[in-house]
């Protein structure tokens, strides 16, 4: 197991320096501003994210003020002496959204589900329009009349005649075996 996280380490970071791309505490500490950070992160940097699959973000979502200072110094004695608009404030100072915000359909699956019918309308109509522009009629050759000639040309000529299409032609009785 350790091999294998030192393995992603070293991989990720030879291609930080194949891209050029290196992460200084300058660098993060202008992206996140005077967010605290309180973890590692599910990318190893320190990000803001809400996922369920990762419910603990890296830094707080807000940046801390007066008012949120004041609500972490309270929090720090009973619980039971806050009130539940304090409780909320301090939630919201951390996290961005809740588990059943996170988890509440967006809708999202009905611009995907316009974008496939647009496809398949489009298929639809450069279909029609080039069988009525670009194809030909179909042969002659496919009507039934033509199509049995075939067939009686090639059980005359013997097609096939050990595992093929003769093989199944009962020559004596003149029908399928």
């Amino acid at each position: 197991m350790a091999n294998v996280n030192l393995a992603s380490v070293v991989l990720r970071n030879a291609l930080r320096q194949k891209m050029g791309v290196r992460f200084s505490h300058d660098m993060i500490a202008q992206k996140i501003g005077k967010r605290e950070v309180v973890g590692h992160g599910w990318n190893g940097l320190p990000v803001y994210a809400d996922r369920v699959d990762y419910p603990m973000p890296a830094i707080r979502f807000k940046e801390v003020t007066p008012d949120i200072q004041a609500l972490r110094e309270k929090e720090k004695g009973d619980w039971k002496k806050l009130s539940i608009q304090e409780k909320k404030a301090l939630y919201r100072a951390s996290f961005c959204q809740t588990f059943s915000e996170i988890k509440y359909p967006t809708g999202e699956w009905k611009m995907s589900l316009g974008f496939g019918l647009i496809a398949i309308s489009m298929s639809l109509a450069t279909m029609l329009l080039m069988k009525a522009f670009v194809y030909d009629d179909i042969p002659v050759t496919f009507d039934d009349e033509h199509q049995k000639a075939q067939l009686k040309r090639m059980l005359d000529l013997g097609v096939g005649n050990i595992t093929g299409l003769s093989s199944k032609w009962d020559y004596d009785n003149n029908k399928w075996k």
